[in-house]
């Protein structure tokens, strides 16, 4: 291809100015830092549009050869000539060198954590409730010809996608086979709950800051085609590592403050506490909700015998005295029996509120802080680990080593030794690159947690219907014991 460049054919500046600039822990140049350099070429804005046309980038990085063809075009704009690749075709000899001044001043051009805050979340709880809303819904007809299965439907209010782990991962709902002694109440209240869990892991993943421009979760909400599980599985097999393709992976370290250890093992036994005591929580609301609900039931059934009395037109016994007052007092019967049928619609809805904006907000905040609690787990058993065997295996390699210098073996096997200690050296090393990244990722999820934290308020603000609720059932049993009277009299 035109104005393609090898490394052994550029000056010994294009070295210098890339080892000023690029990243500390591989040889790319973040497009950032790639930018800033264009900045003090003093060419003008046109003219770096048409070199950075000519450079190619892969996940917000260059390569050192296209930092090299950048350099030679940037050369070639400040003589005046069309910074075009096919001109350095003519450059047989040796590329032109640009004037961006002495390299060793060009190191302040790397991306510095003080200036660009990566490890800090900008969010905030309403941001986040107003990202795209799922709605998790039941299809009725069971499917399966032997084993019978639920399935629902997932709608999207969405208001970013247009369709023309080292993270916290909430759980799926718990899976279970519908069996025949389940009673259809219990296997009702248990889709019910699965509806539910379904709806809030799908809510946390869409909101989430990095999960939600994920393509195969933008795949999943935006894609409406009858191939949508082949689609999934083709994004999926594009879909790499966090750790290899997140541009600041292999700087988390740079980022993280001297005293991360201390703020995990803070932060992790605060939220342990916040969990448990939102458990404790959310077990009281329930209780509330049952108490709503059978309130509602009571009220409702309390209604029907006052209805039953006030419809009896069974003639009374000439025995019977008063008969006139009895016959008024069916009546009144009667119509108390319509006012408790509004006192139990009132209940009802009472707990349809307590259980849809009391118990699901705490559930679903109890969902997110679990998922951190498995993810402290993730990064201690899993990175951590495995960083500490590895840690423990190059040790006994190192020992081997020295064995074998103290008593002489054979070279070959000497040399296979000495490959492995360079391959655990190498292997060490990426494990403490992701030991850093998986700390950076739960310093940000930290963040997450109490960004969510002030969804107590929200709740808070659910109760107000239960204190006019009361005021009103007050209200109204004043109201019922008057007319009694009246009508009793």
């Amino acid at each position: 291809m035109a104005g393609e460049i090898s490394e052994g054919s550029v000056p010994a500046y294009y070295r210098e100015v890339h080892e000023a600039i690029r990243c500390r822990t591989d040889e790319r140049v973040q497009v950032e830092v790639f930018q800033r350099l264009l900045q003090r070429t003093d060419l003008s804005k046109v003219v770096l549009n048409q070199i950075a046309e000519h450079v190619d980038s892969t996940d917000g990085f260059l390569s050192k050869l296209s930092l090299y063809k950048a350099l030679a075009l940037i050369a070639l704009a400040q003589q005046g000539k069309q910074p075009s690749p096919k001109l350095l075709e003519n450059c047989i000899l040796e590329l032109p060198k640009p004037q961006l001044g002495e390299p060793r001043d060009l190191s302040t051009l790397r991306m510095q954590p003080a200036q660009d805050d990566v490890l800090t979340l900008s969010q905030t709880l309403d941001g986040l409730l107003a990202k795209d809303t799922v709605q998790v819904e039941l299809i009725p007809e069971k499917k399966g010809l032997f084993l019978k299965h639920v399935e629902y439907q997932v709608t999207i209010n969405m208001c970013r996608y247009k369709i023309s782990v080292y993270r916290v991962v909430p759980a799926l709902p718990p899976k279970r086979m519908l069996k025949g002694v389940l009673t259809s109440l219990s296997e009702r209240e248990f889709i019910e709950g699965r509806r539910r869990g379904l709806g809030r892991f799908i809510n946390l993943v869409a909101r989430h800051p990095f999960f939600s421009e994920d393509e195969l979760v933008k795949t999943f909400l935006t894609f409406s085609g009858s191939d949508v599980q082949s689609r999934l599985r083709d994004t999926c097999k594009k879909m790499g590592d966090e750790f290899m393709i997140n541009r600041i992976a292999t700087q988390a370290k740079e980022y993280l403050p001297a005293d991360i250890q201390a703020q995990f093992s803070t932060s992790r036994e605060m939220i342990r506490n916040i969990h448990n005591s939102f458990q404790r929580l959310r077990d009281r609301a329930e209780k509330m909700v049952e108490r709503s609900k059978d309130n509602a039931s009571d009220l409702l059934m309390f209604g029907k015998e006052l209805s039953t009395l006030g419809s009896d037109a069974s003639p009374l016994p000439s025995l019977a005295s008063s008969q006139s007052t009895w016959g008024t007092l069916r009546q009144s019967l009667k119509s108390l029996s319509v006012e408790f049928a509004v006192l139990s619609d009132k209940a009802a809805q009472q707990g349809r509120r307590e259980e849809d904006d009391v118990v699901e907000k705490l559930n679903l905040f109890l969902d997110l802080l679990q998922s951190y609690r498995d993810l402290c787990e993730r990064h201690e058993k899993g990175v951590l680990h495995e960083h500490q065997k590895a840690l423990h295996k190059y040790s006994v390699m190192k020992r081997q080593m020295m064995s074998a210098t103290v008593q002489p073996k054979e070279q070959a096997s000497v040399e296979q030794l000495e490959s492995r200690i360079v391959q655990q050296e190498n292997a060490i090393q990426t494990m403490e690159l992701r030991n850093y990244f998986s700390l950076f990722c739960l310093h940000q999820e930290t963040q997450l947690i109490f960004t969510y934290l002030p969804i107590t308020s929200k709740i808070h603000h659910c109760f107000p219907f239960l204190f006019r609720w009361g005021r009103c059932g007050v209200n109204c049993s004043q109201s019922l014991g008057v007319s009694s009277a009246v009508t009793m009299d």
